[in-house]
């Protein structure tokens, strides 16, 4: 496939962000459910950076409701929706609602009373408009019992993929599974819509079978045929893609993809993940970098660069770690928990660098994708 400098999303574009979130209702569960919406519309409206919300109820289907707000940027919407805080303040909700979806959009164009409608150089609008490939990706990530990895990465690699074509829009592409010391991450590639593929996987049976296999294992009790203990499992499991670029070349024969581990100090990982993803976006346009495409995830103090190289990651650890160019390994080592991760010291050294790289880079386990229909 050929690609042209695209980025199909980004976190960090400084843009507003318009959050939209679709509920359907149980019958007789409206009184229930305004309490909760009271209570969750008073904890956010102190959140940095939340500026408003909306309830709107459908005027054809009384049991269809509709949640909108607007945020500054999407990194503070982020941190809160990723926080536990935010779990345990929707949890009161969740025993009226029967289903839910939630989309997140960067506000590009505005329309005033005072303004015209070409005017684009407002401030809080996204500054360009982005091309996408048409994928959306999402990760999951969670610990397991110390000793009990090779036992895990047994079970993860042994299972049988589920069928790719979920509905007629709807396709799985490629799902990649990594992991590092007892941290499980596994990558997803979605054609179509995100929420019907996962919600596809999570029924197959041999899915669900691999699930309940692992359960004994895992550091955070779940209980899957418990939809409150499912639901918060993967609420906090959730690893959300906040950047991905692809390089603007022809896609080059040979790429390996590699799953890179960067703990961050506390309190600075969306700080981290801002520079990785700052860090990509350069390179993909330099035509020397081994790096063809990244995806940078982060939930709280984690943060996974999933990156497509050619060659081997040693043949250039600046580039591979995106650190690439003069005071930027500096800056990763004020962002990174370096002690986490086995490497103090100066990034600048070639053996902690080296050490780095090998530290970082987390054991493949898995890597499908799905045949071309």
């Amino acid at each position: 496939m050929t690609m042209s400098g695209r980025i199909s999303q980004s976190a960090f574009d400084g843009s507003r962000l318009r959050v939209i979130l679709l509920l359907d209702l149980y019958e007789g569960a409206q009184e229930q459910f305004l309490e909760a919406y009271e209570h969750m519309r008073n904890k956010v409206a102190s959140v940095p950076g939340h500026i408003s919300d909306q309830l709107c109820q459908s005027i054809e289907n009384p049991s269809q409701w509709l949640i909108t707000s607007e945020w500054e940027s999407a990194p503070p919407f982020l941190a809160w929706v990723n926080s536990e805080e935010h779990v345990e303040t929707v949890r009161p909700m969740h025993s009226c609602v029967r289903d839910t979806r939630s989309m997140r959009y960067s506000v590009v164009r505005e329309t005033t009373p005072d303004r015209p409608l070409s005017d684009t150089a407002t401030a809080g609008l996204q500054s360009a408009v982005r091309v996408g490939d048409g994928v959306a990706r999402h990760a999951l990530t969670f610990t397991v019992k110390p000793g009990s990895e090779s036992k895990v990465a047994e079970l993860l690699a042994g299972y049988e993929s589920p069928r790719a074509q979920v509905d007629d829009t709807t396709r799985l592409r490629r799902t990649s599974l990594f992991m590092h010391g007892n941290r499980v991450v596994r990558a997803v590639e979605v054609e179509g819509d995100l929420l019907a593929a996962l919600r596809h996987v999570a029924r197959q049976p041999e899915v669900r079978a691999v699930e309940e296999a692992i359960n004994p294992y895992l550091e955070q009790d779940r209980d899957l045929t418990d939809p409150e203990s499912a639901r918060l499992f993967f609420t906090r499991a959730a690893l959300p893609a906040v950047h991905h670029v692809t390089a603007g070349r022809p896609e080059p024969e040979g790429l390996r993809r590699h799953a890179l581990y960067y703990p961050a100090v506390r309190g600075r990982g969306m700080d981290l993940a801002r520079f990785l993803a700052h860090q990509d976006e350069a390179a993909a346009g330099d035509p020397d970098s081994p790096v063809h495409a990244s995806t940078v995830f982060q939930r709280d103090d984690i943060v996974v660069r999933l990156v497509d190289v050619t060659g081997d990651l040693d043949l250039d650890p600046p580039a591979a770690l995106g650190i690439k160019g003069p005071g930027k390994a500096a800056e990763l080592r004020r962002l990174l928990d370096g002690a986490a991760i086995g490497v103090e010291g100066d990034l600048d050294s070639e053996r902690n660098l080296n050490r780095l790289l090998s530290h970082a880079d987390m054991l493949p386990v898995t890597d499908r994708s799905a045949a071309a229909s």
